[in-house]
Protein backbone atom coordinates (compact mmCIF):
# COMPACT_ATOMS: atom_id res chain seq x y z
CA UNK A 1 0.00 0.00 0.00
CA UNK A 2 1.52 3.30 -0.72
CA UNK A 3 2.65 5.37 1.89
CA UNK A 4 0.87 8.72 1.56
CA UNK A 5 -2.82 7.03 0.25
CA UNK A 6 -4.61 8.13 3.42
CA UNK A 7 -4.15 11.80 2.35
CA UNK A 8 -7.13 11.07 -0.33
CA UNK A 9 -9.56 11.33 3.22
CA UNK A 10 -8.44 14.40 4.81
CA UNK A 11 -10.99 17.12 5.04
CA UNK A 12 -9.28 19.53 2.75
CA UNK A 13 -9.60 21.16 -0.17
CA UNK A 14 -5.93 20.16 -1.17
CA UNK A 15 -3.19 18.60 0.06
CA UNK A 16 0.49 17.48 -1.45
CA UNK A 17 2.97 15.19 0.07
CA UNK A 18 6.29 13.56 -0.29
CA UNK A 19 8.32 10.96 1.83
CA UNK A 20 12.15 11.47 1.49
CA UNK A 21 14.91 8.98 1.84
CA UNK A 22 18.69 8.86 1.29
CA UNK A 23 18.23 8.14 -2.57
CA UNK A 24 15.63 11.11 -2.83
CA UNK A 25 12.00 10.91 -3.04
CA UNK A 26 10.76 8.11 -2.53
CA UNK A 27 6.80 8.83 -3.17
CA UNK A 28 4.25 11.86 -3.44
CA UNK A 29 0.75 12.63 -3.16
CA UNK A 30 -1.43 15.07 -4.59
CA UNK A 31 0.46 18.28 -6.86
CA UNK A 32 4.41 18.75 -5.91
CA UNK A 33 4.05 21.99 -7.78
CA UNK A 34 0.88 23.95 -6.52
CA UNK A 35 2.50 26.17 -4.31
CA UNK A 36 1.10 26.36 -0.36
CA UNK A 37 1.74 28.98 2.18
CA UNK A 38 3.69 27.42 4.84
CA UNK A 39 3.21 29.37 8.20
CA UNK A 40 5.59 28.51 10.37
CA UNK A 41 7.16 25.89 8.33
CA UNK A 42 8.69 29.14 6.92
CA UNK A 43 10.82 28.69 10.08
CA UNK A 44 12.91 25.85 9.07
CA UNK A 45 14.28 27.85 5.90
CA UNK A 46 14.86 31.42 8.14
CA UNK A 47 16.73 29.08 10.56
CA UNK A 48 18.89 27.68 8.22
CA UNK A 49 20.40 30.92 6.08
CA UNK A 50 20.85 32.44 9.62
CA UNK A 51 23.10 28.82 9.86
CA UNK A 52 24.82 29.51 6.35
CA UNK A 53 25.31 33.24 7.47
CA UNK A 54 26.77 31.56 10.61
CA UNK A 55 29.23 29.87 8.61
CA UNK A 56 30.18 32.62 6.34
CA UNK A 57 30.83 34.22 9.67
CA UNK A 58 28.69 37.50 8.65
CA UNK A 59 27.23 36.62 12.20
CA UNK A 60 27.76 34.30 15.15
CA UNK A 61 26.02 32.88 17.46
CA UNK A 62 26.68 34.29 20.71
CA UNK A 63 26.01 37.85 18.48
CA UNK A 64 23.67 40.07 20.37
CA UNK A 65 20.27 40.07 19.37
CA UNK A 66 17.05 40.67 20.42
CA UNK A 67 16.39 41.62 24.40
CA UNK A 68 19.32 42.69 26.66
CA UNK A 69 21.58 39.49 27.44
CA UNK A 70 19.66 37.55 24.24
CA UNK A 71 22.18 36.40 21.59
CA UNK A 72 20.89 35.16 17.49
CA UNK A 73 21.27 31.63 19.53
CA UNK A 74 18.32 32.52 22.15
CA UNK A 75 16.37 34.03 19.36
CA UNK A 76 16.25 30.68 16.87
CA UNK A 77 16.02 28.23 20.23
CA UNK A 78 12.94 30.51 21.26
CA UNK A 79 14.89 31.54 24.48
CA UNK A 80 15.43 34.67 24.21
CA UNK A 81 12.39 35.96 26.67
CA UNK A 82 10.38 37.52 23.84
CA UNK A 83 6.59 37.22 23.50
CA UNK A 84 4.77 36.06 20.44
CA UNK A 85 4.07 38.65 18.38
CA UNK A 86 5.44 41.67 20.31
CA UNK A 87 9.68 43.06 21.20
CA UNK A 88 8.81 42.97 24.27
CA UNK A 89 10.47 40.58 27.26
CA UNK A 90 8.33 38.71 29.37
CA UNK A 91 11.35 36.37 30.86
CA UNK A 92 15.21 36.68 31.10
CA UNK A 93 17.13 34.95 27.77
CA UNK A 94 17.66 31.37 28.51
CA UNK A 95 14.74 31.32 31.56
CA UNK A 96 12.00 29.96 29.36
CA UNK A 97 10.93 28.84 26.06
CA UNK A 98 8.76 31.06 24.55
CA UNK A 99 7.55 30.57 20.90
CA UNK A 100 8.17 33.88 19.13
CA UNK A 101 7.45 34.88 15.83
CA UNK A 102 8.91 38.25 16.57
CA UNK A 103 11.98 36.58 17.63
CA UNK A 104 12.79 35.63 13.77
CA UNK A 105 11.90 39.05 12.65
CA UNK A 106 14.54 39.94 14.38
CA UNK A 107 16.68 37.39 12.52
CA UNK A 108 16.20 38.31 9.48
CA UNK A 109 16.85 42.59 10.53
CA UNK A 110 20.01 41.05 12.16
CA UNK A 111 21.37 39.14 8.95
CA UNK A 112 20.12 42.30 7.12
CA UNK A 113 21.93 44.61 9.10
CA UNK A 114 25.32 42.15 8.60
CA UNK A 115 25.21 41.39 4.96
CA UNK A 116 23.58 44.99 3.43
CA UNK A 117 21.29 41.88 1.67
CA UNK A 118 17.46 42.12 1.99
CA UNK A 119 16.94 39.19 3.87
CA UNK A 120 14.40 37.39 1.36
CA UNK A 121 17.34 38.27 -1.30
CA UNK A 122 19.56 36.53 1.00
CA UNK A 123 17.38 33.44 1.96
CA UNK A 124 16.82 33.10 -1.89
CA UNK A 125 20.74 33.11 -2.89
CA UNK A 126 21.74 30.96 0.44
CA UNK A 127 19.20 28.50 0.22
CA UNK A 128 16.65 28.52 -2.23
CA UNK A 129 19.28 28.48 -5.32
CA UNK A 130 21.83 25.74 -4.00
CA UNK A 131 19.11 23.26 -3.54
CA UNK A 132 16.83 24.46 -7.17
CA UNK A 133 14.03 25.74 -4.87
CA UNK A 134 12.84 28.09 -8.04
CA UNK A 135 8.93 28.28 -6.91
CA UNK A 136 9.68 29.17 -3.24
CA UNK A 137 10.14 32.64 -1.67
CA UNK A 138 9.91 34.70 1.36
CA UNK A 139 6.26 37.12 0.87
CA UNK A 140 6.95 38.89 4.01
CA UNK A 141 7.88 38.37 8.10
CA UNK A 142 10.57 35.97 8.18
CA UNK A 143 8.42 33.54 10.65
CA UNK A 144 5.63 32.73 9.04
CA UNK A 145 5.44 34.08 5.49
CA UNK A 146 7.18 31.63 3.06
CA UNK A 147 5.48 29.74 0.33
CA UNK A 148 7.04 26.87 -1.56
CA UNK A 149 5.57 23.13 -2.88
CA UNK A 150 6.37 19.94 -2.12
CA UNK A 151 8.87 19.21 -4.53
CA UNK A 152 11.14 21.90 -3.52
CA UNK A 153 10.49 21.19 0.36
CA UNK A 154 11.18 17.93 -0.79
CA UNK A 155 14.85 19.24 -1.88
CA UNK A 156 15.23 21.17 1.38
CA UNK A 157 14.28 18.09 3.50
CA UNK A 158 16.86 15.75 1.38
CA UNK A 159 19.47 18.22 2.26
CA UNK A 160 18.63 18.08 5.82
CA UNK A 161 18.79 14.08 5.65
CA UNK A 162 22.02 14.42 3.97
CA UNK A 163 23.58 18.08 4.90
CA UNK A 164 25.51 19.35 1.57
CA UNK A 165 24.90 23.48 2.84
CA UNK A 166 25.43 23.46 6.52
CA UNK A 167 28.81 21.66 7.81
CA UNK A 168 28.34 18.48 9.84
CA UNK A 169 29.07 20.50 12.89
CA UNK A 170 27.06 23.35 12.81
CA UNK A 171 23.97 20.67 11.47
CA UNK A 172 25.02 18.80 14.65
CA UNK A 173 24.52 21.61 16.71
CA UNK A 174 21.23 22.89 15.21
CA UNK A 175 19.17 20.02 15.53
CA UNK A 176 19.65 18.60 19.05
CA UNK A 177 18.69 20.67 22.15
CA UNK A 178 19.82 23.72 22.62
CA UNK A 179 19.29 25.54 26.28
CA UNK A 180 18.16 22.56 28.07
CA UNK A 181 15.88 21.58 30.22
CA UNK A 182 13.80 24.70 29.43
CA UNK A 183 10.13 24.37 29.62
CA UNK A 184 7.28 25.74 26.88
CA UNK A 185 4.69 25.96 24.93
CA UNK A 186 4.31 24.15 21.60
CA UNK A 187 1.49 25.82 19.69
CA UNK A 188 -1.78 24.22 19.85
CA UNK A 189 -0.16 20.71 21.90
CA UNK A 190 0.22 22.99 25.67
CA UNK A 191 2.81 22.63 28.10
CA UNK A 192 5.91 20.71 27.67
CA UNK A 193 8.48 20.06 30.55
CA UNK A 194 11.08 20.50 29.13
CA UNK A 195 10.13 21.65 25.56
CA UNK A 196 12.90 20.71 23.60
CA UNK A 197 14.32 22.99 20.37
CA UNK A 198 16.98 22.88 18.58
CA UNK A 199 18.47 26.33 16.57
CA UNK A 200 15.21 26.85 14.54
CA UNK A 201 14.38 23.36 14.59
CA UNK A 202 11.47 21.66 16.97
CA UNK A 203 13.26 18.63 18.61
CA UNK A 204 10.45 15.67 19.40
CA UNK A 205 12.27 14.63 22.32
CA UNK A 206 9.38 12.46 24.19
CA UNK A 207 6.50 15.47 23.61
CA UNK A 208 3.04 13.89 24.28
CA UNK A 209 0.84 15.13 22.83
CA UNK A 210 2.24 15.75 19.72
CA UNK A 211 1.94 16.29 15.73
CA UNK A 212 4.57 13.56 15.13
CA UNK A 213 3.92 9.87 15.54
CA UNK A 214 4.06 8.36 18.99
CA UNK A 215 7.19 6.05 18.22
CA UNK A 216 9.17 8.21 16.07
CA UNK A 217 12.65 8.47 17.09
CA UNK A 218 12.94 11.21 19.93
CA UNK A 219 15.65 12.75 17.67
CA UNK A 220 12.88 14.13 15.14
CA UNK A 221 13.34 17.31 14.42
CA UNK A 222 10.75 19.96 12.33
CA UNK A 223 7.97 22.25 12.45
CA UNK A 224 4.45 22.40 11.63
CA UNK A 225 2.49 25.34 10.89
CA UNK A 226 -0.93 27.24 11.14
CA UNK A 227 -1.04 26.79 7.46
CA UNK A 228 -1.82 23.16 7.81
CA UNK A 229 1.42 22.59 6.97
CA UNK A 230 4.86 20.38 8.19
CA UNK A 231 7.90 18.93 7.90
CA UNK A 232 9.58 16.33 9.74
CA UNK A 233 12.89 14.50 9.73
CA UNK A 234 13.30 11.28 11.37
CA UNK A 235 16.89 10.22 11.82
CA UNK A 236 16.14 6.71 13.34
CA UNK A 237 13.88 6.24 9.81
CA UNK A 238 16.58 7.85 7.75
CA UNK A 239 13.55 9.38 6.19
CA UNK A 240 11.74 12.64 5.98
CA UNK A 241 8.10 13.79 5.37
CA UNK A 242 6.57 17.10 4.04
CA UNK A 243 2.92 17.81 4.16
CA UNK A 244 1.31 20.92 2.66
CA UNK A 245 -2.35 21.52 2.82
CA UNK A 246 -4.92 24.47 2.76
CA UNK A 247 -6.66 24.40 6.12
CA UNK A 248 -6.20 26.14 8.41
CA UNK A 249 -3.92 24.33 11.54
CA UNK A 250 -6.83 23.32 14.09
CA UNK A 251 -8.73 20.45 15.70
CA UNK A 252 -9.72 18.42 12.50
CA UNK A 253 -5.49 18.04 12.66
CA UNK A 254 -4.53 17.01 15.43
CA UNK A 255 -5.61 13.51 15.15
CA UNK A 256 -4.96 12.74 11.75
CA UNK A 257 -1.49 14.14 12.22
CA UNK A 258 -0.34 11.94 14.54
CA UNK A 259 -1.96 8.82 13.48
CA UNK A 260 -0.77 9.77 9.94
CA UNK A 261 2.45 10.38 10.82
CA UNK A 262 2.83 6.91 12.66
CA UNK A 263 1.00 5.18 10.13
CA UNK A 264 4.25 6.15 7.98
CA UNK A 265 6.78 6.03 10.41
CA UNK A 266 5.69 1.89 10.60
CA UNK A 267 5.43 0.89 7.46
CA UNK A 268 8.57 3.01 6.37
CA UNK A 269 10.22 0.29 9.61
CA UNK A 270 8.35 -2.47 7.69
CA UNK A 271 10.39 -1.64 4.12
Amino acid sequence: MPLLDALSDWPVDNVAAAVIDPTGVAETFGDPDRVFDLASVTKLLTATAVLLAVEEEAVALDDHAGPPGSTIAHLLAHASGLGYSEPTAEAGPGERRIYSNVGFQLLAESIEAATDIPFPEYLRQAVFEPLGMSSSELAGPAGHAGRSTVADLARFAGDLLRPQLLSEELYARATTVEFAGLDGFVPGYGKHSPNDWGLGFEIRAHKTPHWTGESQSPATFGHFGQAGTYLWVDPGLDAACVVLTDRQFGAWAKPLWAYFNETVAHELRDR
